[in-house]
């Protein structure tokens, strides 16, 4: 990680959504953030790639700093013991360790993640809880 922190202009265009990513189920957008604070912070939007299966699993991460802004649709987490719908327009901060599972999410969620540092680490751990079953995406629609 370098103390070096430099001026960061990333367009729509400048970098694409690929595949090669924490989870394949999902596709991610590098928004030059990491390079901009010599990888003290991540800021990357993350979008559905196909319906959800099996989800993320029970893990969590090794961060100083962790929060999730829901740009589009939505998603379904169980953040511990707790069911968590965030929708468009919602922000989550995930404090440092918390125990979740993405398990459900809409064809057209979209999120902006910021982590800090750069390169955090998950960890798959196991579950306090059972885990509510996906929403076909045929009939997708938010839980109230």
């Amino acid at each position: 990680m370098s103390d070096e922190n430099t001026f960061s202009h990333v367009k729509p265009g400048d970098t694409p959504f690929v595949g090669e990513g924490l989870r394949d189920f999902f596709q991610y957008r590098d928004l030059g953030i990491a390079a901009a604070t010599g990888g003290k912070v991540i800021a990357q939007l993350v979008r559905a790639n196909e319906p959800p299966q099996e989800g993320t699993g029970w893990h969590r991460h090794k961060a100083d700093f962790h929060i999730v802004i829901m740009l589009k649709g939505w998603a379904r987490f169980m953040y511990e013991d707790k069911e968590t719908l965030v929708s468009a327009g919602d922000c989550v901060h995930q404090r440092p360790g918390i125990t979740h599972y993405l398990f459900d999410y809409s064809p057209d969620m979209e999120y902006l993640e910021v982590v800090g540092p750069a390169d955090f680490t998950t960890i798959d751990v196991e579950g306090p809880c059972p885990v509510p079953a996906p929403t076909p995406w045929k009939t997708a629609a938010v839980a109230e």
